[in-house]
């Protein structure tokens, strides 16, 4: 048996399935909402990345490349000096909201290289610059630019242009669960020897100071290469560490009096080290203290033209008198093939190498974001954080109502620089693309954000950081689905029991939905923000209130889903255990009355053939807001495939719908697109055949929505046609922005107006693809359209899935879509690669946007992969 899969089948038989020590550091701590103190909840300005390196965190902690514990309470980083910085590099460096013309954006170059489930092996790569790190250019040049004008980024800054820079590659491998070997490669890519300091970092997370008469834990000089460490929640552990030029020690605690003007008690404080290596402070101090709650290994390097230097550390809970016997560095070769066999199990076996690198970064980069997250709602309200103390004013604000709310957990994070939180639709979406390579992990996940100390009382799941009580689309139920049919493709295991835990949360969940956003009781939903930040003409929250409703059909349509994926559940389910027979019923006629009201009450536009919002204003009529957006094509996201065999042995479910779909039709009341083929399967979805033709006229012209790179989210229709209305006397316009957003909605760093969006293009993939299956030749289309090419619509789903999977696969020239003016950088050898996986694409380039490490959503390019490079 393939080592990996036997070490994740022990681990699935664990109390904890999770591996005890892994890549679960944050890479941007600071400017979260939890540690923010502030009156006026401004997370950016309380807790600026200038502190980042001086003061403590209150919920979690930061580094570069780094690992600890699942509870956080042990970590270890890597920090770097090129001799000319003004900080030493311990964690990466990006711009808070205010400072970007864009919004938030990390501005450094790092990648995800390779990590299996268990963490047992893993690659990180960051480029450092040899020359002084462009921290004010950045700012100052991102400051100067309009929203019309593109980011600039690290690469523009010309620091990297004659590869005066160093690879360091940190590596872990893994000899058990509690031996772990760390190697650092430092290669130097100039044509010139340059001085790099190192400092391989270990420090425990700084609970005491908020837990009074706690035990302070210790790391201790053993020798000249370890230390030992103690701590009240964990074993012993030790580092060994070879040919260290210094070894430092200093205490995790803020420096008052930089952060808050208070004279420090004494010069063993978090930035000692920073301070030690750039102004040379306090050395012998450092050096003569043998204990302490931080402790570094300094290694004064100077690498010569294109060479690699390595440092090694060993990090375990056994005191050993050989820590590195000859031959320890076989264990990274060892586990590097133990690497590729685990992924050749998983990756299609036809796929080429190209692919197999893309996907396999793909997953890497999911397992790499898998991060520590604690944050107690309640006690974050009534406490201070040791600069500021509790704020009345926080009683009524942010997040005031999700008191419940007490998250330490190890969590799938979409990003951990640019989101260093949950959401709630994000993490759905993460699921699949982990379901690839570790399905137990990806339903634990599922089956996390459900529990009780996620989930309010009343049903509603938590949206996000920024606002828990956000409503995000509700694609739990689907995204179950697709873990439970990927693990059954991957392992023939059928885990009805996962189905039943979720269906039984998901309950509960949806009788929210029906209880808190359909207000008229017509189902017909008004969700607001639903995920999709700048869709709208205006801010969809906003209508809400006062004598303005919105009534959403993307809203709507989720619902539509939401109900099916329900229904599809209680299926599965029941042809093990008769008891869910009649909840499957239930949902079904949920979704019957759904598509009565998506397809009856104003939703549908006869006169353009497509789905929009309706805004209803006191004493005016209803008005559909004319915009061609993902809004008016997420109906086609609500289909599903009833077999006859299923139909036959879920008698009374059967017996049901006949009698329902009887009732209405005799008394002329709507029923729902249900055809039904030569075998008696039966085809259930919000659009029929005829508005599903139509819809797929727009999707499939390239001048509306369809890109090279994939759907794009608005239509480029509106570039030369742009879309207005006013409201309450204030005009609102929308038009089509291919790129970065040039509007300030939710601080312009989001933007569904014209770029293309992976989550997106993988439901409609999806959903394309069922409703393929079912039609099979009956149903033929233009794709593209006006090409005078017919596909079947499984061909069409194959067509898109090759169009997003061309953003990232080299062309002819070696050139990538994602990385558009930047190939001359990812065309280098040592570069050629490198994937990163952005949170959106341009839609008429394909040039990756947003967040550059967004594996969150991204990388469901793995399961795509998967299922196109089959075909190959």
């Amino acid at each position: 048996m393939i080592d990996e899969l036997k070490r994740l089948e022990e681990n699935a038989n664990k109390p904890v399935s999770l591996a005890k020590w892994g890549p679960y550091l944050s890479e941007r701590q600071w400017a979260t909402v939890r540690e923010d103190y502030s009156p006026d909840g401004d997370a950016w300005h309380y807790f600026p990345f200038d502190h980042a390196h001086c003061r403590t965190y209150r919920w979690g902690e930061d580094g570069l490349a780094g690992i600890s514990d699942y509870y956080q309470n042990l970590c270890f980083y890597v920090a770097l000096w090129n001799g000319k910085d003004p900080i030493l590099k311990e964690r990466l460096f990006g711009l808070a909201n205010y400072e970007g013309n864009h919004g938030e954006d990390v501005k450094e170059l790092y990648y995800y290289l390779d990590n299996l489930p268990t963490h047992t092996y893993m690659e990180y790569l960051y480029k450092y610059p040899h020359q002084l790190f462009p921290y004010e250019q950045l700012r100052t040049e991102n400051r100067n630019r309009s929203k019309l004008e593109p980011e600039y980024e690290i690469l523009d800054t010309g620091i990297f242009n004659n590869n005066e820079y160093f690879d360091v590659l940190i590596t872990y491998a893994k000899e058990d669960e509690e031996d772990i070997f760390i190697k650092i490669d430092i290669t130097n890519r100039f044509t010139a020897a340059a001085p790099v300091t190192v400092l391989p970092t270990l420090f425990f997370y700084n609970r005491w100071q908020h837990t009074p008469g706690s035990d302070i834990p210790s790391i201790t000089l053993l020798n000249r290469n370890a230390v030992i460490t103690s701590h009240y929640r964990l074993k012993t552990n030790y580092l060994y560490f070879l040919n260290a030029d210094d070894r430092w020690f200093t205490d995790n605690e803020t420096n008052t009096e930089i952060v808050t003007g208070v004279p420090n008690k004494s010069v063993f404080t978090k930035d000692a080290f920073h301070r030690a290596v750039i102004q040379k402070q306090n050395i012998t101090d450092l050096r003569r203290r043998k204990t302490g709650t931080k402790f570094a290994a300094v290694y004064n390097l100077t690498v010569e033209a294109g060479e690699t230097k390595t440092i090694y550390c060993r990090f375990n809970n056994t005191l050993l008198k050989k820590p590195f016997p000859k031959g320890f560095e076989h264990i990274f070769s060892r586990r590097k093939k133990e690497a590729d066999a685990f992924y050749k199990t998983i990756l299609p076996k036809k796929i080429n190498d190209e692919l197999a690198n893309i996907q396999r970064q793909a997953l890497a980069g999911m397992f790499w974001t898998k991060q520590y997250y604690h944050y107690d709602v309640e006690r974050w309200l009534n406490t201070g954080d040791g600069i500021t103390p509790a704020s009345t004013s926080k009683a009524n604000g942010r997040n005031s109502d999700w008191k419940h709310l007490k998250n330490q957990d190890i969590i799938s994070m979409p990003d951990k620089w640019e989101y260093p939180w949950y959401a709630a639709w994000d993490l759905a979406f993460q699921t699949i693309s982990l379901a690839v390579a570790d399905a137990n992990f990806a339903k634990h996940q599922l089956l996390l954000i459900m529990r009780e100390w996620y989930m309010k009382p009343d049903g509603q799941l938590p949206a996000y950081e920024w606002n828990f009580s956000d409503v995000n689309p509700p694609v739990q139920a689907w995204a179950a689905l697709q873990v439970y049919y990927i693990e059954e493709k991957q392992t023939g295991k059928k885990d009805v029991q996962f189905l039943k835990k979720v269906f039984q949360k998901l309950l509960i969940n949806f009788t929210w939905w029906i209880n808190r956003k359909d207000r008229k009781g017509n189902n017909i939903f008004e969700g607001g923000f639903l995920g999709l930040d700048n869709i709208g003409v205006f801010n969809r929250s906003f209508s809400e209130q006062g004598n303005i409703q919105l009534e959403q059909a993307d809203g709507t349509s989720w619902m539509g889903m939401y109900a099916l994926n329900m229904m599809d559940i209680a299926i599965e389910i029941a042809l093990h255990d008769n008891a869910f027979e009649d909840t499957a019923t239930k949902f079904f006629e949920h979704f019957v009355f759904i598509a009565e009201a998506l397809n009856e009450h104003n939703l549908w536009n006869a006169e353009d053939s497509f789905f929009y919002d309706v805004l209803n204003v006191a004493g005016a009529d209803p008005s559909p807001l004319r915009i061609r957006s993902i809004v008016g094509l997420s109906p086609l996201f609500a289909v599903s495939n009833i077999y006859s065999w299923e139909l036959n042995k879920l008698r009374d479910f059967k017996k049901r719908i006949t009698w329902f779909e009887h009732y209405r039709i005799v008394n002329n009341k709507f029923w729902p697109n249900e055809e039904r083929s030569e075998d008696a399967e039966i085809l259930l979805s919000l659009v029929r055949r005829e508005r599903l033709v139509k819809l797929l006229n727009y999707l499939l012209d390239e001048k509306e929505f369809l890109s090279e790179g994939g759907i794009r989210a608005l239509s480029k229709f509106h570039l030369e046609h742009p879309y207005s209305t006013t409201v309450d006397g204030i005009g609102y316009t929308i038009h089509y922005d291919p790129g970065d957003s040039t509007s300030n909605m939710f601080g312009g760093n989001s933007n569904w107006r014209g770029p293309v969006w992976m989550p997106i293009n993988f439901l409609i993939i999806q959903s394309i693809r069922k409703y393929g299956k079912f039609y099979g030749d009956s149903l033929m289309v233009e794709c593209p359209a006006g090409s005078g090419i017919q596909m079947n619509l499984e061909q069409v789903a194959d067509e898109l899935t090759r169009r997003v999977i061309s953003l990232f696969e080299k062309d002819a020239e070696g050139n990538r879509k994602i990385y558009d003016t930047y190939n001359w950088f990812y065309k280098r050898p040592e570069n050629e690669h490198l994937v990163l996986f952005y949170e959106y694409f341009h839609g008429d380039s394909g040039k990756g946007l947003g967040a550059s490490h967004q594996t969150g959503w991204t990388a469901l390019m793995a399961e795509l992969i998967s299922e196109y490079g089959g075909k190959l």
